[in-house]
């Protein structure tokens, strides 16, 4: 059973980033004549740039980079939802029939084959642990140790997130600060000039806010939540390739596996078996 793709793009995010980008200069548009006193390269570049400076003084490049990766990540939707799920767990009660009724050896086959069978990484662990004779509390405990590592490696990169978002408002004031200390320079040459180098001066403040609120941290907590829903698929795995490994009962495997999915897709092996007949 395979599970639904999602497709390439998180719509849902595409459609909150234009919506907020979106919202914000149709006020500017339709509320003043020149709207182009809200676009300024340099006040962008000292928000932005000093934001990623601080960032890698903070941090090793790696994780900056890798937290890049995950900023344009968001566009991109998780694997994880409750179709796949249940394809998860479809797949996992087929391997404990296969095993019950075939021996262990077949999940071997499911390792040989397993980029012709797009098992990811997890699951090729786990089987790896299953073919090298892990059972039980053993098993659940290397598979779950996997899991936190796992998910404490990813959960850095909405650590960095969080930190450029407090970076972003205040490399604006610090722009701000630069810009008033211009206008004022400026000031004995050309007192008409006071309100637009003004309005200039605050536009980095504004772009540092909007950075912040809504690109840094909506990332973060994206990032957050995807990396959740990966870590709870991983544990779902984790019970069952426990349970492959004491040869529980399909039946009573199905009943655990179940707990971990919306009621709405609960697998149901009576039901299907029942329509196999029919056929």
């Amino acid at each position: 059973m395979r599970a639904r793709q999602g497709g390439f793009i998180s719509w849902d995010t595409v459609f909150g980033i234009l919506a907020g980008f979106g919202l914000f200069v149709f006020a500017v548009w339709t509320s003043t004549d020149n709207a182009l006193v809200f676009w300024s390269v340099a006040s962008l570049s000292m928000v932005i740039g000093g934001t990623f400076a601080a960032t890698l003084i903070s941090y090793q490049s790696a994780y900056v980079m890798k937290t890049i990766k995950a900023l344009f990540g968001i566009l991109i939707p998780t694997r994880v939802s409750a179709g796949s799920l249940f394809a998860d767990v479809g797949r996992l009660l087929e391997w404990s029939r296969d095993v019950r009724e075939k021996g262990p050896a077949i999940l071997d086959d499911q390792l040989e084959n397993a980029a012709a069978n797009k098992l990811d990484k997890f699951t090729v662990h786990g089987l790896n642990m299953l073919s090298s004779g892990y059972k039980g509390e053993e098993l659940r405990e290397l598979l779950m140790e996997l899991t936190e590592t796992m998910f404490d490696r990813s959960q850095v990169q909405v650590g960095v997130l969080k930190t450029m978002a407090q970076f972003a408002p205040a490399f604006g004031m610090i722009g701000t600060l630069v810009g008033l200390v211009i206008m004022l320079d400026n000031l004995k040459a050309d007192v008409s000039q006071l309100g637009q180098g003004l309005a200039l001066a605050l536009i980095t403040t504004l772009y540092g806010v909007i950075a912040a609120n809504l690109v840094f941290k909506p990332a973060a907590l994206k990032t957050d939540q995807k990396n959740n829903v990966m870590r709870f698929r991983n544990t779902l795995l984790s019970e069952g390739f426990v349970m492959l490994s004491e040869k529980v009962d399909p039946l009573k495997m199905q009943d655990k596996l179940n707990s971990f999915l919306d009621p709405a897709v609960h697998f149901d092996l009576l039901a299907t078996n029942e329509k196999g007949k029919k056929r």
